[in-house]
């Protein structure tokens, strides 16, 4: 197994068919379904990739109650960001990956279980 499933893991791809690749690929190196997230500005885009790969929503497992219902009242930007966080990214770093998704960009994420 691929040294790669010792820490968390992030790519910017440009669309969801680069998504869907990345996610088979991390099945291959030994990421298990819930531990790889797509993530795409548009919430539907969002939807459908993960649906398409087989991956998860960052969602209230990973986010904890309070930031899922804050999430109804922040901006999408701030929504984002703060998803982004919650799979263990500094704020800077998700200022940088919500850019890229303003962009029109796609995250996959691969995490261990905490």
């Amino acid at each position: 197994m691929s040294s790669i499933v010792n820490k968390s893991y992030v790519k910017v791809v440009q669309n969801g068919l680069q998504a869907v690749e990345t996610v088979q690929e991390l099945r291959a190196t030994g990421y298990l379904s819930e531990q790889i997230f797509v993530l795409a500005h548009n919430q539907d885009q969002t939807e459908r990739i993960a649906e398409s790969a087989n991956a998860e929503e960052i969602g209230i497992k990973e986010e904890g109650v309070f930031d899922t219902i804050a999430n109804l009242f922040r901006s999408r930007g701030d929504e984002l960001r703060a998803k982004i966080v919650s799979l263990g990214f500094t704020e800077a770093e998700a200022g940088f990956y919500e850019k890229e998704l303003d962009l029109g960009k796609v995250l996959v994420i691969a995490r261990q279980n905490p």
